[in-house]
């Protein structure tokens, strides 16, 4: 769900990265579906923590199914930076199902499972395409907003490719 990127002037949601030697920065978090079409996306600094983010991102969802019965499972595959007591309780409350794997079992699941493939490949690929767009690699733009309707337009685009290609 995260991704960092540069920036050159913006203002809000940009401070110094901790891991990238103080650079400053902006981190995106993007929520996509299972074939990789984003759903929400919320930016903020580069040093905010990314189970801080969670919540912010499930809001940002435009589409949110409103005929689901309750007892429809709704699923949620999320890396170890999300193995938090307070993430899981937040995923409860918004009625999905976590998959996160445990810091400390995650080589014994993948030695204990033949053919395992990582769930995350999917938005991995997504935050690929994202960067695509030249204009997202390098936040020039001083506002948030603006930075983040940009985004939405490059979700706007990677939805309609793959519309064409998912059918």
């Amino acid at each position: 769900m995260v991704r960092l990127s540069k920036h050159r002037w913006g203002e809000k949601a940009t401070v110094a990265n901790p891991t990238d030697r103080g650079k400053s920065g902006s981190k995106r978090t993007l929520l996509v579906e299972g074939k990789g079409i984003p759903l929400a996306v919320v930016v903020d600094g580069a040093n905010r923590h990314d189970m801080k983010l969670v919540e912010r991102t499930l809001e940002a969802q435009q589409i949110v199914p409103e005929d689901l019965s309750e007892d429809t499972e709704r699923h949620l595959c999320l890396d170890k930076g999300y193995d938090y007591d307070e993430v899981r309780g937040i995923l409860l409350m918004w009625g999905y199902v976590g998959h996160i794997p445990p810091t400390d079992e995650r080589q014994q699941i993948i030695k204990d499972i033949p053919n395992y493939r990582a769930r995350r490949w999917v938005v991995e690929r997504t935050h690929s395409w994202m960067n695509r767009f030249r204009r997202l690699l390098i936040r020039w733009e001083k506002k948030v907003e603006n930075y983040l309707a940009l985004l939405h337009l490059a979700c706007a685009f990677i939805t309609f490719r793959a519309a064409k290609v998912f059918g």
